[in-house]
C-alpha cells in the first residue's frame, strides 16, 4: 500500500474517533471538526477557456484606459502631496466624458451630423452657464465642424469663448484646429504665434499634427525655407520623423521644379524611418504623371510594392486615386484585389468604406452600374481573407451616385438591404432620397420618405425642412404635409416658427382652415413664437371667412397672464393629517373671511363657541385657516367655493386648531355638539413675523347670528389675504391690502454671476423664436 493511502486512512480514523468521543460527552452538542485533505480542490471562475481569454482581453483594455493606482503612485501608503496652486491646469481626460457630460457631447454630435451647426454651437455655449459644463472634447467637436464647413471666423470665436472666457483648458487638438484654421484663412503668422504660445505656456508639447499644419501653411504662402527650418526644429526637439511633414516639403519642392531637393528629403526620410507612409510615393507618382514621365511614376510605384509594407487604408486609397486619375486602371484593379486579399480583421484591416467608394465611383463614372454593385459586394479570394462589413457611409455613397443618375429602383433595393443588416440610415440617406423624389416629380414618395425620416428620430435641420415643406406647398400637398409637421412638433427640439408659417400660409391658400387652426393650436401649446407677419396673415385670412373671432381668441389666449382663474382641485394641503368632523362645521369668531363667491348667508341657529390656551408657533408656510383672520404676510391666497350654508342645530363648542377648509365648505347639519380640545395653532415660518405667538384670539360672546344679539369684544386680526374679486362687495372689517415688500433678513436679488458677454455670434432662429414666446 502506498504512503499516500496510509496517510489518508490514518486521518480518517483520527477524525472518526474524535467525533465519537465528543458525542459521548455531550449528547446534545455534536462538534464537527474539519477534515483535512491533501488533495487540492480547484474552483473554476469561467465556464470555458474562451470566456477566460475574453476576460483577460477586457482587463487589458481597461488597464490601457485606466491604469491602476499603484502604477501612478508607487507607494500607496505615502501621503498625497498638497496640490501646487501655481501648477498649470491640465485639460480634461477621457474619464471626464461620462454621465451628463457624455449626454451633452452626444447631443452636440447629433446636431453636427445633422448639419445644424448653429444649434450645436448654441447648445454647447449655453451649457457653459449650466451645471453640466462641456468637456474639451465637445468644444473641439464643434470648432472642428465649423472649420470643415469653412466658417473660420465662427471657429476662432468659439475657441476664444470656450478657452479664454469660459476657463476651459484646451488640449493639443484644440490648438491644432485653431492653427489649421488660421493657416487656411491665410494668417500663417498667427499660427506661428500660437505654436510659440504652446511651447511657452502649455503643459504639453506640440504634436506631429501641429507641424503638419504649419508646414503646409508656410508652403502654401510661399515660405518653404521657413518650413524646412521648422522641420529641423521638430527633429531637434526629439520628435520622430513624420512622413506627412516630409510629404508637405517634398510636394512643395516638386511644385517649384526642384526635384533634387525633393529626392534628398525622400532619401533622408527613408534613412530615418524603416517603414514610412506610402503617400510620399503617391506624391512622386502624381508629379511624374503630370510631367509625362509615366515610366518613372510606375518605377516609384513598384519600388513601394517591393518593400511589402502593410499599408493602412488611407495610404492605399491615395495610391488608388492616383492610378485611376492617370488612366492606370489595370494596375488600380489589381491593387484593389490585393487589398481585399490582405483584409484579415481583426488582425489587419486593409480596406474601408472609402476604398469601395473610390472604385464604385469609377464604375459609375464609366456608366457601368451593374458592375458597381458587384464591386460594392466584392470580397477577397485569398485563403484567410474576410469580407468587409460595409458601414452606412459606403451605402450612402452608392445610393447617392444611383440617385444622381436616376436609378431610384436600385437605390431603393440598396436601402432595403441596409435595413436588413442592422444598420441605421443616417440623415444624408434620407435627404438624398427626398431630393431625388422631388427632382423626379414623385411627391407622394418624397412625402412618405419624409414621414420615415421624422419617425426615425433623426434631426431635421431648419434649412432642409423649410425647403422641403415649400416644395410640398408648391406641389399642392400642404394638407398632406400637416401630419409630418405635427409629428415634428411632438419631438424635441421643436420646429422653427418659419416652418409653421410656410405650411399655414399654404393651408390658407388651399382653404383648409381647420388644419390651419390645429397647427396654430400646436404652436400655442408648445410656446412656439408666432411671428407678426404670420399673425397678421392668419387674422386676415380667417376674417375673410367670417372666423376672425375664433382665431383672435386663440391668439389672445396665448398672451402671458391671460385666462380665468381655475379653482384648485383635490383636497387642500395642510400642515398635518386632515381632521374629519361629523356634524356642523365649526364657526369661530372674528371678522368674516374673504371667499371667492357671493357673501355668506347667515341662517338662523345657535352660536358656536371657541376657547382654549394661547396659540402655538409652528414652523412652516402659511396655511389657510377658517377662524379669526390673522396677520400673515405673503402672497395672497384665494378661497373659492359656494357660500357656507348655516343650518339650525345644537351649539358646537370647539377649542383647538382651526380647520383648513378649501373648496366648497361643508353645510351645517343638525347633530350633537362636538368638543375638540387643543390650542389653536399659529402657522408661521422663517421670514414671517411671529408677533401673534402667545396671544390668543380675543373673543367674547357668540358670533352674530340671525335672530340673536352680538356681544363680541376684542380687536380683529389683520390678514394679508386675497384682494376683493370683481363683482363682490367689499367686506367690512378688513383693512386694505398693501403691496408685498422685501422681507427683513432676506438678501436682495443680485445680478447674474457672469460679467462678460459671450462673443457676438448669430443666434439660432429657433431659440430666438422660443425666447420671444
Amino acid at each position: 500500500m502506498s504512503l499516500h493511502r496510509l496517510i489518508l486512512r490514518s486521518l480518517r480514523r483520527s477524525s472518526s474517533v474524535s467525533a465519537a468521543a465528543a458525542s459521548s460527552t455531550n449528547g446534545t452538542l455534536i462538534q464537527q471538526r474539519p477534515q483535512l485533505s491533501l488533495v487540492p480542490i480547484r474552483t473554476f471562475a469561467f465556464s470555458s477557456a474562451e470566456e477566460a481569454a475574453a476576460e483577460r482581453r477586457r482587463r487589458k483594455r481597461r488597464l490601457r484606459i485606466e491604469p491602476p493606482l499603484h502604477a501612478l503612485r508607487r507607494d500607496p501608503n505615502a501621503p498625497r502631496p498638497k496640490p501646487d496652486p501655481n501648477a498649470p491646469r491640465l485639460p480634461d481626460s477621457t474619464s471626464a466624458l461620462v454621465g451628463p457630460r457624455l449626454n451633452l457631447h452626444n447631443r452636440v454630435q447629433s446636431f453636427i451630423r445633422a448639419g445644424d451647426l448653429d444649434l450645436a454651437s448654441a447648445t454647447a455655449r449655453q451649457s457653459v452657464f449650466s451645471n453640466t459644463r462641456p468637456t474639451v472634447f465637445t468644444c473641439n467637436a464643434i470648432i472642428a465642424a465649423m472649420y470643415r464647413n469653412k466658417r473660420f471666423d465662427d471657429a476662432i470665436a468659439l475657441f476664444h469663448f470656450f478657452f479664454n472666457q469660459s476657463n476651459i483648458v484646451p488640449n493639443v487638438v484644440s490648438y491644432n484646429v485653431l492653427i489649421n484654421t488660421h493657416c487656411d484663412a491665410g494668417r500663417v503668422d498667427v499660427g506661428l504665434d500660437i505654436y510659440r504660445h504652446i511651447l511657452a505656456n502649455a503643459p504639453f508639447s506640440p504634436s506631429p499634427v501641429t507641424y503638419r499644419h504649419i508646414t503646409k501653411g508656410l508652403i502654401d504662402s510661399g515660405r518653404i525655407d521657413e518650413a524646412v527650418d521648422l522641420l529641423r526644429e521638430m527633429l531637434n526637439k526629439g520628435h520622430g520623423a513624420d512622413s506627412l511633414v516630409y510629404n508637405n516639403l517634398i510636394s512643395g519642392f516638386l511644385n517649384l521644379e526642384n526635384e533634387a531637393k525633393a529626392i534628398e528629403l525622400f532619401d533622408e526620410l527613408k534613412e530615418r524611418c524603416l517603414v514610412y507612409d506610402g503617400v510620399v510615393n503617391g506624391t512622386f507618382m502624381d508629379w511624374y504623371f503630370t510631367k509625362g514621365r509615366g515610366k518613372d511614376a510606375m518605377d516609384s510605384y513598384k519600388s513601394l510594392l517591393d518593400r511589402q509594407f502593410r499599408m493602412t487604408p488611407p495610404t492605399c486609397n491615395a495610391l488608388l486615386e492616383v492610378l485611376l486619375k492617370h488612366d492606370k486602371k489595370v494596375e488600380a484593379w489589381a491593387f484593389f484585389d490585393q487589398m481585399l486579399d490582405n483584409h484579415t480583421p481583426p488582425n489587419f484591416q486593409a480596406v474601408n468604406s472609402d476604398t469601395f467608394s473610390v472604385m464604385v465611383n469609377e464604375c459609375v463614372k464609366l456608366g457601368k452600374f451593374s458592375e458597381a454593385i458587384e464591386v460594392f459586394k466584392k470580397v477577397g479570394t485569398k485563403p484567410g481573407s474576410k469580407p468587409f462589413a460595409m458601414d452606412v457611409a459606403g451605402y450612402n455613397n452608392i445610393i447617392a451616385r444611383f440617385c444622381e443618375n436616376g436609378l431610384l429602383t436600385e437605390a431603393e433595393q440598396l436601402f432595403g438591404e441596409l435595413s436588413t443588416k442592422s444598420l441605421t440610415p443616417d440623415v444624408n440617406i434620407y435627404r438624398t432620397f427626398i431630393d431625388a423624389y422631388l427632382r423626379m416629380e414623385r411627391v407622394d414618395d418624397a412625402l412618405h420618405m419624409f414621414h420615415r425620416f421624422v419617425d426615425s428620430g433623426l434631426r431635421v435641420i431648419v434649412s432642409f425642412s423649410n425647403r422641403v415643406f415649400d416644395e410640398f406647398v408648391n406641389k399642392g400637398k400642404a394638407g398632406e404635409s400637416v401630419a409630418v409637421l405635427i409629428k415634428m412638433g411632438e419631438k424635441d427640439p421643436k420646429p422653427d416658427p418659419m416652418t409653421y408659417e410656410i405650411v399655414i400660409k399654404g393651408l390658407c391658400k388651399e382653404r383648409l382652415f381647420d388644419a390651419c387652426r390645429d397647427l396654430m393650436g400646436q404652436m400655442m401649446r408648445f410656446n412656439i413664437g408666432v411671428t407678426p407677419s404670420l399673425r397678421d396673415f392668419v387674422v386676415e385670412a380667417f376674417g375673410k371667412e367670417g372666423r376672425s373671432a375664433e382665431i383672435e381668441g386663440m391668439l389672445e389666449a396665448s398672451r402671458p397672464g391671460f385666462g380665468a382663474y381655475r379653482t384648485p382641485s383635490g383636497p387642500p394641503r395642510t400642515a398635518g393629517p386632515p381632521q374629519h368632523m361629523s356634524g356642523p362645521p365649526q364657526r369661530m369668531g372674528g371678522p368674516p373671511q374673504h371667499m371667492g363667491g357671493p357673501p355668506p348667508q347667515h341662517m338662523p341657529g345657535p352660536p358656536q363657541h371657541m376657547s382654549g390656551p394661547p396659540p402655538q408657533h409652528l414652523p412652516g408656510p402659511p396655511q389657510h385657516m377658517s377662524g379669526p383672520p390673522q396677520h400673515m404676510p405673503g402672497p395672497p391666497q384665494h378661497m373659492s367655493g359656494p357660500p357656507p350654508q348655516h343650518l339650525p342645530g345644537p351649539p358646537q363648542h370647539m377649542s383647538g386648531p382651526p380647520q383648513h377648509m378649501g373648496g366648497p365648505p361643508p353645510q351645517h347639519m343638525s347633530g350633537p355638539p362636538q368638543h375638540l380640545s387643543g390650542p389653536p395653532q399659529h402657522m408661521g415660518g422663517p421670514g414671517y413675523p411671529s408677533h401673534m405667538a402667545g396671544h390668543p384670539p380675543q373673543m367674547a360672546g357668540p358670533h352674530q347670528m340671525a335672530g340673536q344679539p352680538s356681544h363680541m369684544a376684542g380687536h380683529p386680526r389683520h390678514m394679508a389675504g386675497p384682494p376683493q374679486m370683481a363683482g363682490h362687495p367689499q367686506m367690512t372689517g378688513h383693512p386694505q391690502l398693501a403691496e408685498p415688500q422685501q422681507m427683513p433678513g432676506y438678501p436682495q436679488m443680485e445680478e447674474p454671476f457672469w460679467t462678460e458677454q459671450p462673443p457676438q455670434m448669430e443666434e439660432h432662429p429657433r431659440m430666438a423664436g422660443q425666447a420671444s414666446a
